[in-house]
């Protein structure tokens, strides 16, 4: 399927895609369409509850909807939220080139997008583009890996979908400390997708293949907690991990003693922030802020796991 159509889905295809889309009624204020990637990741779940949550109680209906980092899926369920009137499309998006054509799609019906966590790579489309200053807190992981290395030793990193500009940034992030340091030695550097059946499965062959590795930094923490499994598989729980995001799954394992630190990016309130935006600029004309917007990360360790819940820290 072709990314710049522009006509709406076949009655066919339409009912391929509506069995994602999760309806919520409130009021008559209009629909808001959420758009994320898979749930099966608790970072996007927290998204689009969020999301949900927060369009709900101002007013809105709403109409969720998972693409699974499917840019042709993503198109079709843009022409979704386009043919069911939607007021505005929060996204959290499937590739920062591919979705260009769709978010304009979207604008040339009148329709605003709001972009979270992943930003696109054209400027005047999306009204908002909300993201995590993915590489101050890339910093921040780095800063601590180096701590917990004691400033020595092999490391393996595990980056995120290539086609994702945050694995890109995250990685360039880790780099700029961790290469600052001669005795900090990558033997390996893998994509696992983001994903924890590909973080266990390379991990399992990185270390085959270096088993004198000491610490592990990946670019989020589902890929984290793929490493760590196949480590405690292995009997290597000496293995220092450093993961991204925030999880409550890598809060429990920082907790027992198993993963040492995460980065806390806040997903459940960039996508209220994103609701908000969209309320404002349909009510106002303007959201009063600027189209890229950056949410400084926090550091997650021993310290204060506890307060962690739901990529939310509490005070």
């Amino acid at each position: 399927m072709k990314l710049n159509r522009r006509h709406f889905m076949s009655g066919v295809a339409a009912a391929a895609v509506l069995p994602l889309a999760r309806p919520a009624f409130a009021s008559e204020k209009g629909l808001i369409a959420i758009i994320t990637p898979s749930h099966d990741n608790p970072f996007f779940k927290a998204e689009a509850v969020g999301a949900e949550a927060r369009a709900v109680e101002l007013g809105y209906q709403t109409l969720v909807m998972v693409h699974d980092d499917d840019p042709n899926k993503q198109s079709e369920l843009f022409d979704t939220a386009i043919a069911r009137g939607a007021n505005a499309i929060i996204l959290d998006n499937a590739g920062a080139d591919a979705t260009v054509a769709a978010v304009q799609r979207a604008k040339d019906a009148g329709i605003p997008s709001f972009l979270i966590d992943r930003e696109i790579k054209e400027s005047g489309i999306a009204v908002s583009q909300i993201v995590s200053n993915n590489y101050q807190g890339a910093q921040l992981g780095a800063e601590e890996f180096v701590r917990l290395m004691g400033e020595a030793g092999n490391y393996v990193e595990l980056v995120g979908r290539e086609a994702d500009t945050n694995a890109g940034i995250r990685s360039s992030g880790y780099h700029d400390i961790i290469d600052q340091y001669p005795d900090m030695v990558m033997v390996a550097q893998q994509s696992a997708n983001w994903s924890q059946t590909e973080g266990y499965e390379k991990m399992e062959t990185i270390l085959q293949a270096n088993p004198d590795i000491k610490g592990v930094i990946c670019g989020n923490d589902t890929m984290a907690m793929g490493a760590w499994a196949a480590l405690e598989a292995a009997g290597r729980t000496d293995v220092i991990v450093v993961g991204f995001d925030g999880s409550n799954d890598v809060r429990d394992s920082i907790l027992a003693g198993g993963i040492k630190a995460t980065v806390l990016q806040p997903a459940y309130r960039q996508a209220q922030i994103a609701v908000e935006q969209a309320d404002m600029y349909l009510t106002s004309g303007a959201t009063g802020q600027d189209e890229k917007q950056l949410m400084d990360c926090v550091l997650i360790n021993g310290d204060n796991a506890a307060k962690l819940e739901t990529f939310a820290l509490s005070a």
